[in-house]
């Protein structure tokens, strides 16, 4: 008897491990080092404000953002990858429990859907995930504690970004020798 409820109890730790529902954050883990994908990470230090006079909500706002998970593939010389790349994402993110669609949207020809992970008001990571056959498919993970998706969308015209900061100035002369 000692016997079979051990042997069970291994069986059923096995079988819920193999269920376990896969992440976005380990999906970009898998794929940052894969030939073909771009990845970065910016904590929110790297990123600057137009301007020091700022309303609380965006300060709030602001500071509940640790870090910024970025991965893409680009789609030159990557059809197949890229149909498989933007199945899986879709897959994830549409049949996990964990992400709740926020909006989907079409910005020139570019698919963006946007989900969260979390209460509506508590939100502990957005998740913006973008596809077209002229640029590739790529995530986006924004790490943080208590944010609000309002306060989110009131930061984002505050948010300067200089390219030679982060040496995306190489990034985008690769990006310029591919068109």
């Amino acid at each position: 008897m000692k016997k079979i409820v051990i042997i069970l109890s291994v069986l059923s730790l096995f079988i819920s491990c193999s269920n376990k529902q896969k992440s976005i954050q380990s999906y970009m883990v898998d794929n940052q080092d894969k030939p073909g994908f771009m990845s970065v990470d910016l904590p929110m230090s790297f990123i600057q404000l137009t301007t020091n006079k700022l309303p609380n909500d965006v300060k709030e706002s602001y500071q509940s953002i640790k870090k910024i998970n970025l991965l893409g593939l680009p789609y030159l010389n990557n059809k197949e990858n890229y149909e498989t790349e933007k199945k899986e994402i879709s897959q994830i993110l549409n049949n996990s429990s964990l992400y709740k669609k926020l909006m989907k949207m079409d910005m020139n020809g570019v698919r963006i859907s946007i989900y969260y992970n979390g209460d509506a008001n508590d939100i502990n990571e957005v998740i913006v995930f973008g596809y077209s056959k002229q640029i590739g498919v790529g995530i986006a993970r924004v790490n943080g504690k208590n944010m609000n998706p309002t306060k989110i969308s009131q930061l984002a015209s505050y948010i300067k970004i200089d390219p030679k900061q982060f040496g995306l100035q190489q990034l985008k002369q690769v990006f310029d020798s591919i068109n």
